[in-house]
């Protein structure tokens, strides 16, 4: 009699096994919902839209005029012929943009460091890199929407590069925005106090936006300095603001490209070193995350 429970439990069938989650679905939609907390961020917050756009286009509607005679602009690559001076600075103009809203999403970060809502994002089972890649995607995307936003009213201004100029942009700002949007990402690794994130954005924001080709050439900048022209030249931004100015004329600079590329490298390898809880700084700090 005993061997007949046995035996029935030997022919039911075995239960099934869980199912394994999918990863790659899991990943996905944790992409999905950190970007689009941003994005939200970014509409729920609509005094954050309109300083962003008041700086580009206070610098086009009126230092642009100011400066149209003062500041002539000679046939040089990319373009063909004499161009206005408002045509010049709109590349430098977007990359500003670009630049204000990389830090802007720093400045969220420290933020959500000290409310603690980076910690629980932090530790959940996907790694740090990912995460961070994610939120860096989020505020890449929240600022393309501004650049092009400023490039449709600059264009209705009657700042008109090829239309085609405008998808061969795309690239280009993506780029140039994951660049800056890292090195956002890498201050906020070293920033654990909103008191503290201000001076460090006008020390960082204000040299590479005023020494870089955003609102005058390199060739102006060498007959006047020569170490100043080293300067610019090697500020990551140049090569970010001449990036997208070749890509709204349908033309590639691929020398800027590989320097802008190689700069988002390094920026974000050392934001993941900084975010890192052995090497980075809480770990040099003793500080939790």
């Amino acid at each position: 009699m005993s061997s007949e429970p046995r035996l029935i439990r030997d022919l039911a069938p075995a239960a099934p096994a869980a199912p394994r989650p999918n990863r790659l679905a899991h990943a996905l939609r944790a992409l999905e919902v950190v970007a689009l907390r941003e994005l939200l961020r970014f509409l729920g917050q609509r005094e954050r839209f309109f300083s962003a756009m008041v700086r580009p286009l206070v610098w086009l509607f009126i230092f642009a005029a100011g400066f149209r005679n003062v500041l002539g602009v000679s046939i040089q690559e990319p373009y063909s012929t004499y161009v206005l001076y408002e045509l010049y600075i709109t590349p430098g103009l977007v990359g500003m943009i670009l630049l204000f809203s990389g830090m802007q999403g720093a400045l969220s970060m420290v933020y959500d460091q000290e409310m603690g809502s980076m910690r629980v994002l932090l530790v959940s089972p996907l790694p740090r890199w990912f995460l961070l890649s994610a939120k860096l995607l989020g505020i890449v995307f929240v600022a393309t929407l501004q650049a092009y936003v400023f490039l449709l009213i600059a264009r209705i201004y009657g700042v008109d590069p090829p239309l085609l100029g405008y998808l061969y942009a795309l690239p280009a700002i993506l780029l140039g925005g994951l660049m800056l949007g890292a090195l956002g990402l890498l201050l906020s690794s070293l920033i654990r106090q909103l008191e503290n994130f201000a001076g460090v954005m006008n020390f960082v924001i204000f040299p590479m936006f005023f020494a870089s080709s955003a609102l005058y050439p390199l060739w102006q900048v060498r007959e006047s300095s020569q170490i100043l022209y080293e300067i610019c030249a090697f500020n990551p931004f140049t090569h970010a603001v001449e990036l997208i100015r070749f890509a709204l004329h349908e033309k590639f600079a691929a020398a800027d490209c590989a320097w802008t590329a190689f700069w988002t490298v390094v920026f974000l390898a050392l934001a993941f070193r900084g975010y890192d809880p052995v090497k980075g700084f809480t770990a040099r700090t003793g500080k939790a995350e």
